[in-house]
């Protein structure tokens, strides 16, 4: 069977690989998975219950359910973000779907698409596989992984078609600043650049407010912005993402979502509109929780010695090594039974860190560092 020349030069995951290798051990804690630790909130799994036991097990409207789109509207507002629930809101299987429909959408073969790293791995892949090349803007310790203007001008990125962002950031913990955003918005306007741009750790933000592209001037027009309930709500398993943008952009994505999904899974839709109608509580008494842990795997990997970025957001930090990195990873596995995922994975600007997630309990977290500081010393 031929397989398609744009599949085949696709690597696989460098984060699945290593899981492999921690999969071959027992005893292994793992500060690899990027998913909470928490359950989702009991009163999203009772909708989830309920609409399954009413029977609710049909198709909904391609974009979502409608009672759904309109409280995602109202939920946004808290950044800022005005969108119509009728014409301006897609409801996907996942925050991931809504990113591979963004690039099917707007991306043709032969466009170059500029994408910062360190970053999440599946936007280069997502890019690839519309047929597109990705330009490489690399993020450093010294700005704190944010992107600047001189940055994203010297990668090339003015001939790119669209440009890809993703803050509080995936594997860094970075967010982005007001002045470095407004960089970053002033290049895209300059250059006529599609902003993708995914925002799905938002409610996981540290000291400060987050900001989102799209209420900056002449932003929203030409932005698309990602979120979902995988990571705020503890529901990675029920899938359910979202993507915010003007109506044309909008209708493009779904024409491309309603022959490949149709719908969202339904379940998931009655638990996330009950998530947002009732479980704030939950969300900030688990950023509480994530902030504490934050705290606490910083200092510790400040007291080894390593050079430790404070991440702003998510739950991961990304502490230099001091070398290889999955040769590191590798021997910290195989000798202390602790499982990180080098950070070459997410593009060569990892290289010589670690990305360390701490959603896990503290227990298992003073547990960890205690080996990974056995093994550095």
């Amino acid at each position: 069977m031929k397989i398609a020349d744009r599949v085949q030069q696709v690597p696989p995951s460098g984060i699945r690989r290593f899981f492999e290798l921690a999969e071959e051990k027992e005893e292994v804690i793992s500060l690899g998975v990027g998913e909470p630790d928490f359950s989702a909130p009991w009163a999203a799994r009772t909708a989830a219950i309920d609409s399954l036991e009413r029977g609710k097990t049909s198709y909904t409207a391609n974009k979502g359910m409608r009672n759904l789109r309109v409280s995602i509207a109202d939920y946004v507002q808290q950044w800022g973000l005005d969108y119509d629930p009728d014409e301006e809101i897609l409801v996907t299987a996942g925050a991931s779907e809504a990113v591979d429909l963004a690039m099917r959408a707007f991306v043709d073969p032969g466009d170059t698409v500029a994408v910062q790293e360190p970053t999440y791995i599946s936007y280069v892949p997502g890019i690839q596989f519309a047929g597109g090349e990705p330009i490489r803007v690399p993020t450093t310790p010294e700005t704190e992984f944010q992107l600047t203007y001189d940055a994203l001008r010297d990668a090339g990125a003015a001939e790119a078609e669209a440009l890809v962002i993703c803050y509080p950031n995936n594997p860094t913990g970075a967010t982005i600043d007001d002045a470095h955003l407004r960089e970053v918005a002033e290049f895209a306007r300059d250059h006529d650049l599609t902003v993708l741009s995914d925002e799905i750790y938002a409610a996981l933000t540290y000291d400060g407010d987050h900001t989102s592209i799209a209420t900056l001037p002449g932003m929203r027009e030409r932005t698309v912005v990602f979120n979902g309930f995988s990571k705020a709500y503890a529901m990675t398993g029920l899938r359910l993402g979202f993507a915010l943008a003007p109506p044309e952009a909008t209708q493009a994505m779904n024409r491309i979502h309603q022959y490949t999904m149709l719908s969202a899974p339904t379940t998931a839709q009655y638990a996330a509109l009950e998530a947002l109608r009732s479980c704030d509580d939950d969300v900030v008494e688990m950023r509480t929780q994530f902030d504490r842990r934050r705290r606490y795997v910083l200092s510790r990997f400040r007291e080894m010695g390593m050079d430790c970025f404070e991440a702003k957001g998510a739950f991961y930090v990304f502490p230099e090594c001091g070398g290889d990195d999955e040769q590191f990873a590798e021997d910290l596995l195989e000798s202390q039974d602790v499982a990180v995922v080098p950070g070459s994975v997410f593009g060569d600007g990892g290289a010589g860190h670690l990305r360390v997630s701490y959603a896990s309990g503290m227990a298992e977290l003073k547990e960890a560092m205690n080996r990974i500081e056995a093994f550095v010393e």
